[in-house]
């Protein structure tokens, strides 16, 4: 039947930033749909999203991270797979913004987002694989951005380290198709999250978000509960380097 193939019983995810937000969304999602879940924060707590993954009846640990260097990569990997046996499929979602004119933005800035966005997801990226690999395959799902494909306003290095997850989507699923490894991405359009708060709070800029917008409103977490589940499930098998936008149809206008 085609909706076994959206299951993923006995499978492990590690989402990254997944105690709120979008990542809480997808770390639930893919309980639900039948995996284990580990899921990163600073802090490492996670209450409300491990609290969701057991009414799913499905075992979920929290793990603290901070993405702005590259140093704790490993141990949760392997932690990971220490407490949950496997790691199948990597949800890269970790990520900060930093708004400011371009003039204004710093070199601290600029590299702090570059650090988060961009080399954590190639290093999780790699330091997964090397236990896919071993295992016959797995899933890499990277959040990448509308502004993978525009250039924003204000957010430059938001905006470059964006356009370079999905470049980086394509490099590594180029190498590691033929190996079991489906390298894919989701862009998620303007969602109702503590990082466009401050847009959400302005009059103005709020109007002229929804306006453009088809769908008429803001997204949701539940909003890429789809999406995710569908690029870590079998159903997705043949799809490799594309980034989905999920984005009320957004890029269409």
């Amino acid at each position: 039947m085609i909706l076994d193939s959206f299951r993923i019983d006995g499978k492990v995810a590690l989402v990254t930033g997944g105690d709120k937000g979008l990542g809480q969304g997808m770390a639930i999602a893919l309980a639900q749909a039948g995996a284990a879940v580990a899921v990163t924060s600073r802090s490492g707590q996670a209450g409300a999203t491990l609290e969701a993954i057991a009414a799913a009846e499905r075992r979920g640990i929290a793990l603290a991270a901070d993405f702005s260097t590259t140093e704790p990569i490993d141990g949760v990997i392997k932690q990971t797979v220490e407490q949950l046996g496997r790691l199948d499929i990597l949800v890269n979602n970790a990520g900060i913004i930093r708004r400011a004119n371009a003039i204004e933005t710093t070199p601290a800035d600029w590299q702090g987002v570059l650090d988060v966005n961009l080399t954590a997801v190639w290093a999780l990226s790699q330091a997964a694989a090397q236990v896919m690999l071993l295992q016959g395959g797995g899933k890499i799902i990277n959040i990448a951005s509308l502004l993978s494909f525009q250039g924003g306003i204000r957010v430059p290095a938001y905006t470059a380290a964006k356009h370079a997850v999905a470049g980086l989507t394509k490099a590594l699923a180029n190498e590691w198709a033929g190996r079991g490894i489906n390298v894919n991405a989701i862009a998620p359009g303007y969602m109702a999250t503590d990082n466009t708060q401050a847009l959400r709070d302005d009059p103005e800029r709020n109007r002229q978000i929804l306006e453009r917008i088809p769908a008429g409103r803001w997204g949701t977490p539940n909003d890429m509960a789809g999406a995710v589940v569908f690029l870590a499930s079998p159903a997705s098998a043949y799809i490799h380097g594309y980034t989905l936008a999920v984005d009320g149809g957004w890029l269409a206008r």
